[in-house]
């Protein structure tokens, strides 16, 4: 609970009135696809992934407001062949991929985006 939840909770908290002073702002979590449907994992682990995605999402609604963004990317790796079976491309994201999306998140280009 402390390191998946509180964590992003603790730290979106911190953040805003920061992002609040800055013209513009975006906060983006990396989560699982666990957060999002049933896996063969820890159930723990799957509802404070699930928790972090619907913070993110009340986040993106009560931020709008100030003109701050909350995303969140799904980023899994220890779950291929599950994650692999549900994929239409019939694979898994590269880190490049991701690390590409979190910082098109932060961009002015994806201002639109948001929850």
């Amino acid at each position: 609970m402390t390191t998946n939840f509180e964590s992003a909770y603790h730290l979106s908290q911190l953040a805003h009135p920061l992002l609040k002073a800055s013209r513009a702002g975006s906060i983006v979590f990396l989560s699982s696809i666990c957060g999002v449907v049933s896996v063969n994992v820890g159930s723990i682990y799957s509802a404070t992934k699930g928790a972090m995605n619907q913070l993110t999402r009340n986040l993106a609604c009560e931020w709008a407001k100030d003109n701050k963004r909350s995303n969140f990317v799904l980023s899994d790796k220890k779950f291929h062949e599950e994650v692999i079976a549900r994929t239409p491309l019939g694979r898994t994201r590269e880190p490049e991929e991701v690390s590409s999306l979190v910082a098109f998140l932060c961009l002015p280009a994806s201002s639109y985006i948001t929850g």
